[in-house]
């Protein structure tokens, strides 16, 4: 992914098609060590492809992903609610608990 990231910063810095060295500079600026077959396999992944291109075939494939997640999500968030309140009572609890413990006495009094 770092790889593909650098691609695309040099590419909105106006380079077309940047090479490996300048993808290893810019890998390098921010301190992660580039590896040779990463960025070969990765440009010639991109020969001859746009970006735009490469992004709307993207696309294409999340489409087609099933997203199941949003009855989960309204379960989950049913449950959440539910620990939410369990917790709020006991941090009450506590809080009596520890009023009684001082026995009137403030530690500023």
């Amino acid at each position: 992914m770092k790889y593909l990231a650098a691609y695309l910063l040099l590419q909105q810095g106006g380079i077309e098609a940047p090479s490996a060295e300048q993808i290893k500079n810019v890998l390098s600026s921010v301190g992660v060590e580039a590896e040779e077959s990463k960025i070969s396999a990765l440009l010639s992944s991109l020969e001859g492809k746009s970006i735009q291109d490469v992004i709307a075939e993207g696309n294409t494939k999340l489409a087609s992903v099933p997203t199941g997640g949003a009855a989960a999500a309204s379960s989950g968030a049913a449950a959440s609610t539910g620990a939410t309140e369990a917790a709020a009572e006991e941090e009450v609890e506590e809080a009596k608990e520890e009023s009684d413990d001082d026995m009137g006495f403030g530690l500023f009094d």
